[in-house]
């Protein structure tokens, strides 16, 4: 067994990122850096994550994310687990990442930094 596959990040989509920055800033006092106009990462929440403003449409469910040493053995591991992969592997700035759904209907993602 992996013992690197922790959940590690959790993101949020929202179609005003702006409104979403200006809630959890003045609700719950977290801090944001800049990633553009598209994507806000938070601080102080407990957790790290961010918000992905790409989404034109009502947001979703939060994305759980966890962390990967090897990100191609985490794919072969949750597809030979029965999870379907919704996201092939892409770059993103910090690293590279899948997206997927459980059986059950719920979705994730798995991050590597190489």
């Amino acid at each position: 067994m992996m013992s690197d596959l922790r959940i590690n990040y959790v993101e949020f989509a929202s179609p005003d990122i702006a409104a979403s920055k200006q809630f959890f800033a003045n609700a719950f006092g977290w801090g944001f850096d800049d990633y553009g106009p598209e994507y806000q990462a938070f601080a102080d929440a407990g957790i790290d994550g961010g918000i992905d403003g790409t989404s034109n449409g009502p947001a979703r469910a939060p994305l759980v994310i966890l962390k990967a040493d090897d990100l191609e053995a985490a794919l072969k591991r949750v597809e030979d687990a029965g999870g379907v992969v919704t996201k092939p592997i892409f770059n993103f700035p910090g690293g590279r990442r899948f997206e997927f759904r459980e059986p059950g209907g719920n979705e994730l993602a798995v991050w590597s930094e190489a």
